[in-house]
């Protein structure tokens, strides 16, 4: 599974960087870092909704405050 984050400059204003530590701690606690690989890329175009980050592809909206019930519903659910 791949998972990418956004680390543009609006969304690091919105917490980019929170979201990626979060899911960095949660695939480790999870002992998911050989199944799931984690990446950062620039803008991806939806600056207005957030933190961008994909699942394989597609589109979500986290935040810091919503980065665990994503991860659990997003990731580790369907990994």
């Amino acid at each position: 599974m791949k998972v990418t984050v956004c680390i543009g400059s609006s969304c690091h204003l919105k917490g980019s960087r929170q979201v990626v530590e979060s899911l960095q701690s949660l695939i480790s606690e999870a002992g998911l870092g050989d199944k799931v690989e984690l990446g950062g890329t620039f803008c991806m175009g939806k600056c207005q909704q957030g933190v961008c980050v994909t699942v394989d592809d597609r589109f979500y909206s986290v935040s810091p405050d919503t980065v665990r019930p994503f991860f659990e519903a997003e990731i580790k659910a369907k990994v």
